[in-house]
C-alpha cells in the first residue's frame, strides 16, 4: 500500500468509525466549551463574609458597610465571638472570618495601619480563599486611610506614587485564561493519542497482514493532519469565541502545531502497537491525564521538580507543546525563543516514529 492510499483510508477510518470519532472529534469539540464554562466569569465574585466586631466603633461600622459595597465579598452578619463565626463557616455559611480586636480604632489612630485585624479563610477552593483575601485587605487598607485623612492626617496612599498594575499576558487577571491555555494543549494531547493508538491496536486485532513503511508513514500523516485541524481549531477559533488572550507570533504557529501533531500522533502510534485491541490501550491510557497536567510544568515548575522527573516530563509531547503554545499563543515569542521547545518535539517524532516503524515490523516477521 502506498504512502497516499494509507493516509486517505485511515483518515476515511477514523472518520467512519464511531468510537473514533467520539474521541478524536467529538470529545476535541466537547472540551473546547465545557472546560472553560466553569470559569466563564474569570473570578469568584459576592463570597459570604462573618465579621467579629469587637471594637463597636464608627470605625469598625465603617469598614463593615464599605464590605457590603464591594463585588468580591457580602457581609452575611455579625456574631459576637469566635465560636460563633467557626459554627457558621463549619455550616458552609461563610468562607472568610473578619475579626476587628477591641483596640482597632486605637491602632489606627497611632498610625498601626492594620494592626487589629485579622482574616481566617477558607482553604479548601484556592482561588475563592485568594479572592476573598484580596478583597477584605484591599477594603481594610482603603478604610482606614480614607478615615485618617478625614480626620487631618495625610493618607499613605495619596502621598506615595501611584502605582498602575496591568497583568502583561493574562490581561483579564482570571482564572480561565490561566488555566485553560495550558490544558488546552492536554487535551490536544490526549484525545489525539487515544484516536491513534486505538486506531493501530484495533487494526492488528481485525487485520493480521503485515504493515509495511509506506502505509506506516501514511497512517501517521492521517493521524498527524487530524491532529493539526485540532489544534487550528483551537488557536484560531476557540480562543477567539471564548475571548482567550491571544495574537501572538501566529506565522510560527504554522510550524509548531505540526511539530506538536507529528510526535502527539507517533507516540499514540508506537503505544498502540503494544495493544491487541483498542479497548484495552484506552483502559491504561485514561488514568494518565492527569499525571501528565502535573508534570506539564504550569501547575508546579519543571524547575521545582528533581531533576530525573523533569527531564521525564520532557517524553511527553504536551510538554514540549505547553512551553512552545503559550509562548507563541499568549506571549508573541520570537521564533528564537521557542528553538528548545520545538527542537525536543521534533525529536520526540523521530524516536516515536522509529519505534513504531520497528514495532510494526517485529510484529510482521513474528506473524510470518
Amino acid at each position: 500500500m502506498s504512502v497516499r492510499a494509507a493516509f486517505e483510508q485511515t483518515l476515511l477510518t477514523i472518520l467512519t468509525t464511531r468510537d473514533l470519532v467520539a474521541v478524536a472529534v467529538l470529545s476535541v469539540l466537547l472540551y473546547a466549551f465545557y472546560y472553560p464554562a466553569p470559569y466563564a466569569h474569570q473570578t469568584a465574585t459576592r463570597l459570604p463574609v462573618v465579621v467579629v466586631d469587637g471594637d463597636h466603633s464608627p470605625l469598625s461600622r465603617r469598614l463593615v458597610a464599605h464590605l457590603g459595597q464591594t463585588r468580591a465579598v457580602a457581609v452575611v452578619g455579625e456574631v459576637a465571638d469566635m465560636p460563633a463565626a467557626r459554627a457558621v463557616m463549619r455550616e458552609r455559611g461563610a468562607e472568610a472570618i473578619l475579626m476587628l480586636s477591641p483596640d482597632f480604632t486605637r491602632n489606627a489612630l497611632s498610625g498601626r495601619g492594620t494592626s487589629g485585624v485579622a482574616l481566617w479563610l477558607n482553604g479548601t477552593y484556592l482561588l475563592r480563599a485568594e479572592s476573598v483575601g484580596a478583597g477584605l485587605a484591599e477594603v481594610v487598607v482603603d478604610t482606614i486611610e480614607e478615615w485618617r485623612a478625614a480626620r487631618g492626617g495625610v493618607a499613605a496612599r495619596q502621598a506615595a506614587m501611584p502605582v498602575l498594575v496591568h497583568p502583561l499576558f493574562n490581561t483579564t487577571g482570571g482564572y480561565r485564561d490561566y488555566i485553560f491555555p495550558a490544558v488546552a494543549n492536554i487535551i490536544l494531547q490526549q484525545t489525539l493519542l487515544f484516536a491513534s493508538a486505538r486506531l493501530i491496536a484495533e487494526r492488528r486485532r481485525r487485520n493480521p497482514a503485515p504493515v509495511r513503511l509506506p502505509a506506516a508513514l501514511g497512517m501517521w500523516m492521517a493521524c498527524t493532519v487530524i491532529g493539526m485541524l485540532a489544534a487550528f481549531f483551537y488557536f484560531g477559533f476557540i480562543y477567539w469565541v471564548q475571548d482567550m488572550p491571544r495574537g501572538g507570533n501566529m506565522p510560527m504557529l504554522l510550524v509548531a502545531v505540526p511539530a506538536f501533531a507529528g510526535a502527539v500522533a507517533a507516540l499514540g502510534l508506537a503505544v498502540g502497537t503494544f495493544f491487541r485491541n483498542g479497548d484495552d490501550a484506552l483502559k491504561i491510557l485514561l488514568p494518565t491525564s492527569v499525571p501528565l497536567v502535573f508534570l506539564a510544568g504550569f501547575a508546579w515548575p519543571l524547575d521545582a521538580m528533581p531533576r530525573w522527573l523533569a527531564t521525564l516530563a520532557w517524553a511527553s509531547p504536551a510538554t514540549g507543546g505547553m512551553h512552545l503554545f503559550i509562548r507563541l499563543n499568549q506571549m508573541g515569542a520570537r521564533a528564537s525563543e521557542v528553538v528548545g521547545p520545538l527542537g525536543i518535539l521534533l525529536l520526540l517524532t523521530l524516536v516515536y516514529l522509529g519505534v513504531f516503524v520497528f514495532r510494526i515490523g517485529r510484529v510482521a516477521r513474528m506473524r510470518a
